[in-house]
């Protein structure tokens, strides 16, 4: 597949704080303008080039860096933000392209950035897609029979993961951080497919080379997580939402998509065989074709009243 040439963008977010953003595609007339947000802590070359690309060919594809990540300004410990503010950044990042209406990609924490546009800004999406994420309801799972689990006795993050980000990250040069990266996502990535640590270790090592740095930010762990639950907005959605449901998935368990596809109206899941909380080779083109048909049959319908 041919790929286009990136086209990078800075975006003025607040005083002294600048996002790295970068789009490609869109030559063809009529692109639709396609927006990626990775997950916490991470920057935009999280998204791996071929996926990038395979969404490229039918959009014009955004992505970009948060702020304390990547290229992006790191400014937390002078200017403390909310994680609603990383919400009003992907706006900014939107205007800043000139785009009026995007379909939004979300991963993660970035899911739930996803669903916080999709409560107060959904006049700005077309179509949402949520990768390994949570639900910003209070509404409990329903399950066939009638049974219900609230939200809090919903399946927690692997013991395993919980123990790793735990643990503080130490200072012990490029390389071993690409080491403990390695084993982080090896870890993320579920046992159920292959993992690839070579390639991971390789775009890992592209993402340091962007950022020009290899320490951590645990900015968005620190920022204030309050104000974000949209019980009511969420139920009366009526943008098409695409749910991912991983079936490796540690950090949010497969009874999460199934949640998140219940108090979100208009939403439905799409099955992820073997993907866990990572974009592991075997998932790219499944995922991407999903995203695709989910976006050209949003973009097809007719537009709610």
């Amino acid at each position: 597949m041919p790929r286009t040439e990136p086209r990078t963008l800075t975006v003025d977010v607040a005083p002294g704080v600048r996002l790295w953003s970068e789009g490609r595609g869109g030559e063809a007339a009529g692109s639709p303008p396609l927006l990626l947000i990775m997950g916490a802590q991470a920057s935009g070359l999280a998204w791996p080039e071929e996926f990038v690309d395979a969404l490229a060919a039918r959009h014009r594809v955004i992505r970009y860096d948060h702020r304390d990540a990547g290229r992006s300004t790191w400014s937390y410990d002078e200017q403390p933000y909310r994680i609603t503010d990383l919400a009003d950044d992907a706006l900014a990042v939107l205007d800043a392209h000139g785009v009026e209406r995007a379909h939004i990609v979300g991963m993660s924490l970035s899911g739930m950035l996803a669903q916080l546009l999709l409560a107060d800004h959904p006049d700005r999406i077309l179509s949402a897609t949520l990768i390994g994420t949570c639900a910003l309801s209070g509404r409990p799972l329903v399950e066939a029979d009638g049974t219900e689990t609230a939200v809090a006795d919903l399946p927690g993050i692997d013991p395993r993961v919980l123990e790793m980000w735990a643990q503080p990250v130490e200072d012990h040069g490029p390389e071993a951080e690409l080491d403990r990266r390695v084993a982080h996502w090896r870890l993320l990535s579920g046992e159920e497919l292959p993992f690839h640590a070579d390639e991971m270790r390789e775009r890992e090592r592209v993402i340091i080379e962007h950022a020009g740095r290899y320490d951590v930010s645990t900015a968005h762990g620190r920022a204030d997580h309050s104000g974000m639950e949209r019980t009511e907005e969420l139920a009366r959605n009526t943008v098409p939402t695409l749910v991912t449901d991983a079936s490796a998935e540690p950090v949010f368990p497969p009874s999460h998509p199934r949640h998140i596809a219940q108090v979100i109206g208009n939403a439905r899941t799409v099955a992820m065989p073997g993907m866990g909380h990572a974009l592991p080779r075997e998932c790219l083109m499944p995922l991407a074709e999903a995203i695709l048909e989910h976006a050209a049959a949003a973009s097809a319908a007719p537009a709610a009243s």
